[in-house]
C-alpha cells in the first residue's frame, strides 16, 4: 500500500470509529508498524486534518471532516468519469454543464482519460432531445421548491392538454427526461417527457407540506426505493 493510500485508509477508520483508537490498534488495522502510524498521524496533523490526540494516548478524528475525492482507485475513477460523460445524454444543458465542471476538479482525470488524441475510453452522447433550457430550468425550480406549475403539454399523439402539476422529481432515461409529478386534473401521478412540454408556467403555489408524502407514495407505487443506486435527490 502506498504512503497516500495509507493515509486515506488512517482518515476512514478515524472517521468510521466512534471512540478514540489506540496507535496499536490503528496499526493492526493498516498492518503497518506502531512507528509508522505515530508518523502519519503527526504528518495528517501537520496538513491540518483535523486528527487529535497523540502517541500512546490515542487518536480521534473531529466530527464532519472527510478527505476530497483525491484516492479513487483506477476503477473508480473510470467509472466516475464514465458517469459524468454519460449525462451528455440527458439533453439537460444545465446539468451537463454541471458535469464538466465537475470533472474537471478530478484531479485523477488526466490519469485515467489517457492521450485526449487516442481516447481508450468512449460515451456516446446519443440520447435524450434537447429540452428548452427555459422550460428544464423552471421544471428544476419547482422541484426544488415544490411550488405547482401550470403546462401545456402535447402528448405522443399530437393532443394538447393544460395541466395543473405538482412537480416532484426528475427522472433521466436513456432516451429521454422525465417529470413525475401529481397530476390535479387527473387527481393521480403522471410521468411527462420535458421535450413535449409547450409551454411551463410556475404559480409559485407552494404544495411543500405534501411534497414528501406524495413522493413517498409515487416511489411504492413505481417501485423506487429511496436507496435504490439510481436514485438522486431529496424529500
Amino acid at each position: 500500500m502506498s504512503r497516500i493510500d495509507r493515509l486515506f485508509e488512517l482518515v476512514q477508520i478515524l472517521r468510521r470509529s466512534r471512540r478514540a483508537m489506540t496507535g496499536r490498534e490503528i496499526a493492526e488495522a493498516l498492518e503497518v508498524s506502531l512507528r509508522t502510524i505515530y508518523r502519519d498521524c503527526a504528518s495528517l496533523q501537520a496538513m491540518g486534518v483535523p486528527v487529535e490526540g497523540e502517541a500512546g494516548v490515542g487518536y480521534v478524528m473531529r466530527r464532519g471532516y472527510d478527505l476530497p475525492p483525491l484516492a479513487f482507485t483506477r476503477d473508480e475513477a473510470e467509472a466516475a468519469l464514465a458517469g459524468l460523460r454519460m449525462l451528455g445524454r440527458t439533453g439537460d444543458g444545465a446539468l451537463i454543464g454541471a458535469a464538466a465542471r465537475a470533472e474537471s476538479k478530478l484531479v485523477v482525470a488526466r490519469q485515467v482519460a489517457g492521450d485526449a488524441e487516442d481516447p481508450r475510453r468512449l460515451v456516446s452522447q446519443a440520447g435524450a432531445p434537447d429540452a428548452r433550457m427555459d422550460v428544464l430550468r423552471t421544471v428544476r425550480t419547482a422541484v426544488d421548491k415544490e411550488t405547482r406549475i401550470d403546462a401545456r403539454y402535447r402528448d405522443r399523439n399530437g393532443r394538447v392538454t393544460r395541466r395543473r402539476l405538482r412537480p416532484l422529481c426528475l427522472i433521466y432515461y436513456p432516451d429521454a427526461t422525465v417529470l413525475a409529478a401529481w397530476c390535479e386534473l387527473r387527481q393521480s401521478f403522471r410521468h411527462f417527457r420535458v421535450d413535449w412540454f409547450e409551454e411551463i408556467v410556475p404559480t409559485g403555489e407552494s404544495f411543500a407540506d405534501a411534497g414528501k408524502t406524495l413522493r413517498e407514495q409515487w416511489r411504492t407505487l413505481e417501485g423506487w426505493s429511496p436507496d435504490y443506486p439510481g436514485a438522486i435527490g431529496h424529500g
